[in-house]
């Protein structure tokens, strides 16, 4: 992000991220409950209405349809005339780990992975200063994965993406610049800034030896860190606001480049805005009182830090050789050898927790005899704002121009049939006003639905 810029972040609510409009059926009760709605253009540029695009960059957790989120963000930016070349941000994209952990996938791994690099071959003409995925370890982590694990499975997705972008025709130093990853922040501090350290150190080798790139910007693992969810719990709630802080701690200290901190209530719900507030606070304390971020690598040299960086790429680079060994990640992922791996770990780790073997604060030491009685606000959509939504959905497909839609969700569909890149086709349709769901569904005639274990 450049000097001046603000950094937004932009979650979606669960039927957007699946392809599903807020009155599909299978949208029911979950509308707004994990982010916003976006159902349409409209819904981007209420979002970012006053907001101009050129002075802003923007992160968006969105994945199977985030070429459809991108289209629309695109859109919003042609319409206030901004060039898009100066579009800055980020969108997570990265579709593998939703077959690993999340199973918020739309498409088979095939024609999700063409438009993944779609994306990569468009933006590096159109949108330069874009960052097009966001390789993400987190939710590996989240799912139980060791530290490890996070850096081999997050790599490994990486080189499954570099691979097929090359395959597709694309020089290796002309999208890996913009591309970038993702990790979580867990409690132990000094594992995570060696966690850190190791997959700078392992990603730059890897570019440099698999594949051959000479940019040093290719080299580079540009990443941002999100504190650990599945850390919180829902027994003492302030607990987790130091939790937070230790886990935003080792991420400043390891070098991440931008920093999402939760909410202490997210065991509970969305974050209430005071726990947001808090949630920043702990950002701009680390930034501007502790020194923390004076300095880069501020472990570095530190011998237990060194060592366990060594021993922690040591042990990331094996798993690796074992995925290597499967056929790479796509063949480990469709193999269901990946997610067996994180699920002993994580079924240990739930044993440990239930015989005591690993303490949790709160939960099973230290706990007291009025956790009933404490009052936490929640939040919560109302059914008011969900009617709202659909009303406004329904408003647009009153206003919009019927025949310019079908023109182009058909020239959707054909060009999915064929091999032309797709951005373009989904920017018309977005443009048009057709839905993420009408979107969603004509890929979806084309492409077929994934089933896991079909």
């Amino acid at each position: 992000m450049e000097e001046g810029q603000t950094g937004l972040s932009m979650a979606f609510d669960l039927p957007t991220q699946m392809g599903y409009d807020s009155d599909d059926p299978l949208a029911a009760g979950e509308v707004g409950k994990t982010g916003v709605a976006i159902d349409s253009l409209r819904d981007m540029e209420r979002v970012f209405e006053g907001i101009p695009l050129d002075e802003v960059s923007t992160s968006m957790t969105i994945n199977a349809p985030a070429a459809v989120l991108l289209a629309m963000y695109i859109a919003v930016g042609d319409r206030q005339g901004v060039d898009r070349e100066q579009l800055r941000g980020t969108i997570q994209n990265d579709v593998l780990k939703e077959y690993v952990a999340r199973n918020t996938y739309i498409y088979p791994p095939e024609p999700s992975m063409r438009l993944i690099t779609d994306i990569f071959a468009f933006c590096a003409e159109e949108t330069p200063k874009f960052n097009t995925i966001s390789i993400s370890g987190y939710h590996i982590r989240e799912a139980g994965a060791t530290a490890a694990q996070e850096i081999a499975f997050t790599l490994g997705n990486g080189i499954e993406y570099v691979r097929a972008a090359i395959e597709a025709g694309l020089d290796v130093d002309s999208f890996a610049p913009q591309l970038s990853f993702f990790f979580a922040a867990h409690n132990n501090i000094l594992e995570e800034v060696a966690k850190f350290r190791a997959a700078r150190r392992l990603w730059a080798q890897i570019m440099a030896e698999r594949f051959g790139a000479e940019n040093p910007k290719s080299k580079q693992l540009k990443f941002h860190t999100q504190t650990a969810g599945s850390t919180l719990t829902a027994q003492q709630v302030d607990n987790n606001v130091v939790r937070v802080a230790y886990q935003a701690l080792a991420a400043v200290l390891g070098g991440t480049q931008s920093l999402h901190t939760n909410g202490k209530d997210e065991a509970l719900s969305i974050p209430t805005e005071e726990s947001v507030r808090t949630a920043l606070r702990t950002q701009q304390i680390l930034a501007h009182e502790s020194g923390a971020a004076d300095t880069v690598d501020p472990l570095g040299g530190s011998y237990y830090v060194e060592s366990l960086t060594d021993e922690l790429a040591s042990d990331a680079r094996e798993i690796l050789d074992a995925v290597d060994d499967q056929g790479g990640m796509r063949a480990a992922i469709e193999s269901e050898w990946v997610q067996g791996q994180i699920q002993d770990v994580a079924f240990e780790r739930q044993r440990e927790q239930e015989e005591g073997d690993r303490i949790i604060v709160g939960v099973n030491e230290f706990t007291t005899d009025d956790e009933d009685q404490q009052a936490v606000d929640i939040e919560e959509v109302s059914e008011a704002e969900v009617r709202k939504q659909r009303e406004r959905l329904e408003a647009i497909r009153e206003d919009r121009d019927d025949e310019a839609v079908e023109t182009s969700l058909a020239r959707l569909r054909e060009a999915a049939r064929g091999g032309e890149n797709l951005m373009p086709p989904l920017i018309d349709a977005v443009k048009a006003y057709a839905t993420t769901g009408e979107i969603a569904d004509a890929l979806r005639d084309v492409f077929g639905e994934h089933r896991s274990g079909a």
